[in-house]
């Protein structure tokens, strides 16, 4: 194969994986060779080369045959001062190897995640719920000066916090081509760490994570617990703040409730814009299902969907908004393989498993009565100011359990308790955290409690 067949591949590619994708990770790619069925490419660095391994060898292959070369498999390695290569996962290498070349520090070799095309901006439903956090991110997205560092989005599963993540960086790529963004879950941070300390290459990782413009980590609870990855997060974190670099942290609950993670790393998350993405509501979940129909119509051609049907979907299915796009997925293409128009009827039967789960969906309300109940105490009692022991300890493990069972934020929780703080809530949810480990009279209670409760 040439070096122009490889050219209309990656024209090709192009297509197959995004422009932002490819310039990152496959417009660097070296063609070496192509010999016995394996085409092999030089890459710049081991994580550069590990990725691409990971996301798109599959792509590359098939693409290299449609043009009509023999090949069975892709390598990646790294090139080497004599022009030599060495794969870029090595099967075994003995301590004493050779460190590769240092990594050249452009955007092509920023470690990132690939971002999801599908989440911008212009795709994103803003409702009461998220109207802050969406209005926070495309104040960070504008790529002016660093007005609150870090920007900390937390909430529940499903809520769109990943998309706020992903529409930042495909904003400020558009608006600012020339800063180095970097997106990445925590658990990327956590083992791209790792692999700088097996590879001897700490130095390398450090002054890489540490010249981008823009960092952005996704779900950095994962990192609690894991006290090296916890260290070097925190002086990266630092270094970047120093330097006025921007930095975008995503998790699912608040910084301080976060167990694990080190207090001078709650801290520091604490010291920017803290933004909680609340539950959906009925109209934004409408908002959505609307904007996912006029989607699907481009899709599914001539399908027609009933009066009715899209606010019955909003008003039963209130887990998160990936379930409710999933029940929507489902119906159209159910719809479009039987023929049938999407009814009310036939929603309700293609859905009702889902719609099941949805169902179940506990309060705040009921747990507070199944405890009162459970620990012998009257519900008013339980909700109001009293502090008696009696009546402290079954509050606490209401606060609890709802925390555990229910989607609801601290401050909802708080206000369900007769209007206390939210610390409040945090506190109780510890202690019981704490005593579950000690007393088993209260873990037993705990596990009758959830058996009664979700049964």
């Amino acid at each position: 194969m040439t070096n122009e067949t490889w050219g209309q591949v990656r024209e090709e590619l192009i297509k197959r994986v995004g422009k932002n994708n490819y310039v990152t990770w496959i417009e660097p790619l070296k063609l070496s060779h192509l010999n016995n069925g394996v085409a092999r490419f030089e890459v710049p660095t081991i994580f550069f080369g590990d990725w691409v391994q990971r996301n798109y060898a599959d792509h590359i292959r098939t693409q290299l045959a449609s043009a009509g070369a023999l090949v069975d498999r892709v390598e990646f390695a790294v090139g080497s001062v004599s022009g030599e290569a060495r794969p870029a996962k090595p099967a075994a290498a003995p301590k004493t190897a050779a460190k590769p070349a240092r990594a050249r520090a452009s955007d092509e070799e920023l470690p990132g995640a690939p971002l999801d095309a599908r989440f911008t901006f212009d795709s994103f439903v803003v409702g009461k719920p998220n109207e802050l956090a969406h209005a926070a991110a495309r104040r960070v997205a504008e790529g002016g000066p660093v007005t609150f560092n870090p920007l900390f989005l937390y909430g529940g599963v499903g809520l769109g916090k990943t998309h706020l993540m992903h529409a930042i960086a495909h904003e400020l790529q558009a608006r600012r081509p020339e800063l180095r963004v970097l997106y990445l879950s925590a658990e990327q941070f956590m083992y791209r760490f790792v692999q700088a300390l097996r590879d001897r290459q700490v130095m390398d990782f450090k002054e890489l994570f540490r010249s981008v413009d823009v960092l952005m980590v996704d779900d950095v609870q994962f990192i609690a617990g894991k006290d090296s990855t916890q260290e070097e997060f925190f002086h990266t974190f630092n270094a970047l703040v120093d330097a006025n670099k921007q930095i975008v942290i995503s998790a699912d609950r608040a910084p301080g409730e976060i167990k694990d993670l080190e207090e001078r790393i709650k801290s520091r998350l604490q010291c920017g814009l803290v933004v909680d993405l609340h539950p959906t509501d009925y109209e934004l979940r409408l908002g959505i299902l609307q904007q996912k129909v006029d989607f699907y119509r481009n899709q599914y051609k001539g399908l027609a969907i009933a009066d009715g049907v899209l606010e019955f979907l909003a008003h039963r299915i209130t887990t998160n908004v990936r379930v409710l796009e999933g029940a929507l997925t489902r119906l159209f293409a159910f719809a479009s393989l039987v023929g049938r128009e999407i009814t009310l009827d036939l929603a309700q039967d293609c859905l009702a498993d889902i719609l099941r789960s949805s169902d179940r969906k506990l309060s705040i309300e009921e747990i507070q009565r199944k405890v009162a109940e459970h620990y012998n105490v009257r519900l008013s009692d339980l909700i109001g100011p009293k502090r008696l022991r009696t009546i402290a300890r079954p509050r606490q493990v209401a606060m609890y359990l709802a925390k555990q069972l229910t989607p609801r934020s601290l401050p909802e929780i708080g206000r369900r308790f007769g209007g206390r703080d939210h610390t409040t809530i945090m506190h109780g949810v510890r202690k019981i955290e704490e005593l579950m480990t000690t007393d088993s009279q209260l873990a037993d209670d705990l596990q009758l409690l959830r058996r009664l409760l979700q049964g």
